[in-house]
């Protein structure tokens, strides 16, 4: 891949990557950061609901790039340096709330009017595999990033050679449902817009969805204020929320994916529970699910090595030549 191309810097924010600012039409732009030898397997990350590229633990993306891959991660639309998509509030306010409780039961939200869908977001991410003329990667996704690698590999089968889902869903109805602490997170919000109240909420939403005993609390703080500082847009994560409302199950997806296919779940998970990690382990056919004890909804620091060794070999053992 020529890096010149796309007027690549090195990235303020962890020192073996670069970050480029890239233009997939329909005016829309994603900030865009890459690291490794530009030659090896290239890796394509996909973040989860209102989370920057920056949530990708340094340690987890070296330990890749050191692996032996080249690694792609990028900020999905509304969120960090990506484009933000203005569209009109609805003229009456969209339940939240009502949605979940239909798409459990498998009622379809195609109805309500949300900014767009995951269909809308898998797009962006085909059209940046275009742009960076990468034509077979490794997508690894997580949690909405993970829902949107299904859809990807399941629509674009030549451009995904190998698929890694963490603590995700495929949506099927009747899953069990988020639990209540963690379901308080997703329809709170912090007290004030000021730095140190979203800082203490996003600290309390870690708490609460992340691995238990295994929260760095300071990491937590650091990782919020390079949030807000690269952008603050609450906005972004309420219309990505409504995107995965609005699409839906998306277990006809899973049915069609043929490429090897490694679920990565973690035990303490009460976000999204174990349940719809093992629900599309059974709709993939060439799939295989691993439950990791004590691991919630994140990538905490001593799961990072297993979690790097199950990719890797994952990889490696279904590409080789």
């Amino acid at each position: 891949m020529d890096l010149a191309k796309f007027n690549f810097e090195p990235s303020v924010i962890t020192d073996f990557m670069q970050s480029a600012i890239i233009d997939i039409g329909d005016e829309l732009q994603l900030c865009v950061e890459v690291g490794g030898n530009p030659d090896h397997p290239p890796l394509l990350l996909i973040m989860g609901l209102g989370s920057q590229l920056v949530f990708w633990p340094d340690s987890f993306v070296k330990g890749l790039i050191d692996a032996g891959f080249f690694v792609i991660r990028f900020d999905n639309r509304d969120i960090g340096l990506s484009s933000k998509i203005a569209r009109p509030f609805p003229r009456f306010p969209i339940n939240n709330v009502k949605m979940m409780l239909r798409m459990q039961v498998g009622l379809t939200n195609r109805h309500f009017p949300v900014a767009y869908n995951l269909f809308d977001m898998v797009e962006d991410t085909r059209r940046l595999l275009d742009k960076l003329a990468l034509k077979n990667v490794y997508v690894v996704g997580a949690s909405m990033g993970g829902m949107i690698a299904q859809i990807l590999a399941a629509k674009y089968p030549k451009r995904v050679s190998t698929l890694g889902l963490m603590f995700t869903s495929n949506n099927k109805p009747f899953l069990p449902p988020t639990k209540p602490k963690q379901l308080q997170t997703l329809l709170s919000h912090p007290k004030t817009t000021q730095i140190d109240d979203v800082v203490a909420y996003g600290v309390w939403c870690m708490q609460r969805i992340g691995s238990p005993n295994h929260v760095d609390e300071q990491e937590v703080e650091r990782l919020i204020r390079l949030r807000f500082e690269r952008s603050y847009h609450p906005r972004g994560a309420l219309q990505q929320l409504q995107a995965i409302l609005a699409t839906g199950s998306i277990v006809k997806f899973d049915q069609k994916i043929k490429q090897p296919t490694i679920i990565i779940h973690g035990e303490k998970d009460g976000l999204v529970p174990s349940a719809h990690g093992r629900a599309i382990a059974k709709a993939i056919a060439h799939s295989e699910f691993h439950l990791i004890k004590d691991m919630g909804h994140d990538l905490a620091k001593p799961f990072v090595p297993l979690i790097v060794k199950l990719l890797v070999e994952h990889y490696f053992n279904n590409n080789n030549p």
